[in-house]
């Protein structure tokens, strides 16, 4: 791995080369995912059907689309019951982390006959995408679905696409049903995001769509966003770890691999004080590269945004964290409680040698959907307030208008307005 002397120059270098990885810089997929996004929007659910069987190479009808009770019995009969135990474990950590989310709706009065308030309201409905291939994601399933039902939403649709026995992975549908979806369809892609935005004969629309996918998945959420809402346009994975002298070499290294092993494009980055520390870790990382079941992907991963980086300094390495604003950070440092309050952007924070990445991606409780490539500079890490709206509560008294009317007309005449004016004055022409 990689071991640079950090700087400036080195720091503007690293932060180009990663906004490589954004998805809005992957603008050559962008015409073709219109053109599918368009012609579900256009044809239904014929175009999902013929795009499934083009991608997925499943041949679908439309009795075949919403999975059944029938299918979701039998997933569960399919999942181990250890695993179905560790997902209810893991549930419960969830739903009581995202319970303290809620906000509920208040009004304040005043003496003068005014009263303000919001009142907040849950989705209606919303879709959750889940990837399907080889791969089984049901903490993404969790962390989509649970926040979901905390706010109250009442219809939470499951889109994931089919394997070749036109089945849904058991893992993935297990968690669905342990979660609370109301609906499960056979479909992904670029495809299943149109469908849910815009609906067809057998999928109807939904009012957001969340969860993670890939670069057709995100071009497609951002494709139809304001027909929709969505959660963000989520890139690779990424992880930074901020060190000093005290940290453990082989924590660290085993932590850097459990991001890097996502995908090629995964980012892992080391930023500490210690030279002593950057060199045991680039050893202890080969070590691991041996034996670990991922290896081409994780040499891949290393080799274009895997980096070690020397800091002169911790305000300094610190800075560097607040630029990067990687979506994981874990502090393992000697004081990591005090280091975490100049901490400005992160998607989540782990302090502690013992609370590593995958704590937060399967048990913790605290969403493990989060802002990636910067944006948690400005982002958030899905959570309760993704499922609901507010709106604002306005009422005044006749009283309570009268003597601020003039001001108002004032202030609409002052904008060119004489209508607005006019609904004020209309109410005091009397007086």
């Amino acid at each position: 791995m990689k071991i640079i002397q950090l700087d400036d120059q080195s720091r503007k270098d690293i932060l180009a080369n990663l906004l490589k990885r954004d998805p809005n810089h992957y603008s050559g997929y962008e015409t073709v995912v219109q053109g599918i996004v368009e012609d579900v929007k256009n044809r239904r659910d014929e175009a999902v059907f013929e795009y499934t069987k083009k991608f997925d190479h499943v041949d679908l009808t439309a009795g075949e689309l919403r999975v059944t009770e029938e299918e979701i019995q039998e997933a569960l009969t399919l999942v181990e019951p250890s695993l179905l135990s560790v997902m209810k474990k893991s549930m419960e950590n969830i739903r009581e982390y995202h319970e303290k989310q809620k906000q509920y709706s208040w009004f304040d009065s005043r003496p003068d006959g005014v009263m303000l308030g919001q009142k907040v309201t849950p989705l209606a409905s919303v879709g959750v995408y889940v990837p399907g291939g080889k791969a089984a994601y049901p903490s993404s399933v969790l962390m989509n679905i649970i926040p979901a039902k905390v706010a109250g939403v009442e219809r939470i649709v499951m889109v994931t696409p089919p394997g070749r026995d036109k089945k849904v992975n058991p893992v993935t549908l297990a968690a669905a049903h342990l979660a609370g979806a109301t609906e499960t369809y056979k479909v992904g892609g670029a495809q299943a995001v149109a469908a849910l935005a815009f609906g067809t004969e057998s999928i109807p629309r939904v009012h957001k769509i969340t969860g993670p996918g890939n670069i057709f998945v995100a071009l497609a959420k951002k494709a139809v966003y304001g027909h929709v809402s969505i959660d963000s346009i989520a890139g690779p994975s990424e992880i930074l770890v901020l060190a000093d002298d005290s940290a453990n070499p082989r924590y660290v290294a085993a932590d850097l691999l459990s991001q890097a092993e996502h995908d090629e494009l995964a980012s892992a980055i080391l930023v500490t004080t210690s030279m002593e520390l950057a060199q045991k870790v680039s050893e202890e990382i080969n070590q691991f590269l041996l034996k670990l079941s991922r290896k081409e992907i994780l040499e891949k991963s290393l080799d274009h945004y895997g980096y070690i980086l020397v800091a002169d300094s911790m305000a300094d390495a610190i800075d560097t964290a607040n630029e990067i604003a990687s979506e994981h950070l874990e502090i393992v440092t000697r004081n990591p409680f005090e280091v975490m309050t100049k901490i400005q952007n992160a998607g989540a924070i782990f302090l502690g040698e013992y609370s590593c990445e995958p704590l937060g991606d399967y048990f913790a409780g605290p969403n493990h959907v989060l802002p990636t490539n910067g944006t948690a500079k400005f982002f958030s890490p899905l959570s309760v307030d993704d499922y609901v709206k507010k709106s604002s509560i306005i009422y005044y008294s006749k009283e309570a208008l009268k003597p601020i009317h003039k001001d108002i007309e004032t202030f609409a005449e002052a904008e060119g307005l004489t209508a607005h004016a006019n609904s004020i004055r209309v109410r005091f022409e009397s007086l």
